[in-house]
């Protein structure tokens, strides 16, 4: 099987270690495989995307279109892939759209609004500080910063500002859950889903100055300083109740092969933050990868059963 690897370019160390780990495995087991960097200002990566047999999706960059465009491509062309649809992806990747289908389900997540791009914030919001501002569309703690926890009118402002102007898109506010951060990693399909140990991440050790959620800085800065806890330190009906969540999600949202969901726990109530159709999966150091390792599996491991559940989606087993 000719196995083609789609991802982003020009891309950072760590993104490229990612690629390099992935095609490697892959040619262990037997699989041919071609790199496919793509570049908005060279479109032969389609004539590349033709000749695979099976597409493995890493690819990230975009404004509106961002997760969509290679999914879409390959169901023009008839390729089968790895991963969700673009139908999936672009539900998840608009934090707005997500919430609605949460909602839409009974499934608990901060109360919001959004406040459209060129828009003032009204004059009334029946929303309690503190409160949370971050891009609609972003993904990787972009736009994430400490000023994006605000406690008054005048800080909220300024958050919704910066977001517009940074980001030319909508921002959206939601009450600030102060709680424990839950990260759940399942893989799988249908009937036939593994939810990996989930991971508690525990800010406790960062610098008094420095946020404690996940911004940019603290993904970039603060890794070193930041607790991985997995499993997490829940009570086991919570550890029930997460699980049940995680995999109606899952279902409800068409998700494919594999995906990362996070959530804050607050008095025993599970509140969902995030649903990530495409998480990284950059050796030491992405969430899932972690969750892998505490169920005793390898990064080669991980890579094969996420390959194998597409396969037999695939084939229809």
């Amino acid at each position: 099987m000719h196995i083609g690897l789609t991802f982003n370019f020009p891309t950072t160390k760590d993104y490229q270690l990612m690629v390099k780990e992935i095609e490697k495995i892959l040619k262990e087991e037997g699989y041919v495989v071609s790199l496919i960097p793509i570049s908005f200002e060279d479109l032969s990566f389609i004539e590349k995307i033709k000749k695979a047999h099976l597409i493995f999706n890493l690819h990230t960059q975009g404004r509106e279109t961002k997760q969509v465009i290679i999914p879409s491509i390959c169901d023009f062309l008839g390729i089968k892939y790895i991963g969700s649809n673009a139908y999936t992806h672009s539900l998840c990747v608009n934090k707005n759209l997500t919430k609605i289908v949460l909602n839409y389900y009974g499934i608990d997540t901060p109360k919001y609004i959004l406040i459209p791009f060129g828009k003032d914030l009204p004059k009334d919001i029946d929303l309690s500080f503190p409160l949370f501002v971050k891009p609609n569309r972003e993904g990787s703690g972009k736009g994430i910063r400490k000023e994006s926890l605000v406690d008054n009118r005048k800080e909220l402002e300024k958050a919704v500002k910066f977001i517009h102007e940074e980001f030319e898109e909508e921002a959206l506010v939601e009450e600030y859950i102060e709680g424990k951060e839950i990260s759940v990693g399942i893989i799988g399909n249908n009937d036939n889903l593994e939810i990996l140990p989930l991971l508690e991440i525990d800010f406790s050790s960062i610098p008094e100055d420095i946020e404690k959620f996940y911004s940019e800085r603290v993904k970039k800065e603060y890794g070193d300083k930041t607790k991985y806890i997995c499993p997490a330190r829940i009570e086991k009906n919570i550890e029930k109740k997460i699980e049940e969540i995680s995999k109606k999600i899952f279902t409800s949202f068409g998700l494919r092969d594999y995906a990362r969901i996070d959530m804050r726990i607050k008095e025993d109530k599970i509140h969902i933050l995030d649903v990530n159709s495409l998480p990284l999966l950059i050796p030491n150091y992405s969430d899932i990868i972690k969750m892998a390792n505490a169920k005793g599996y390898s990064y080669k491991d991980l890579i094969l059963k996420i390959l194998q559940s597409a396969l037999k989606r695939i084939k229809g087993t």
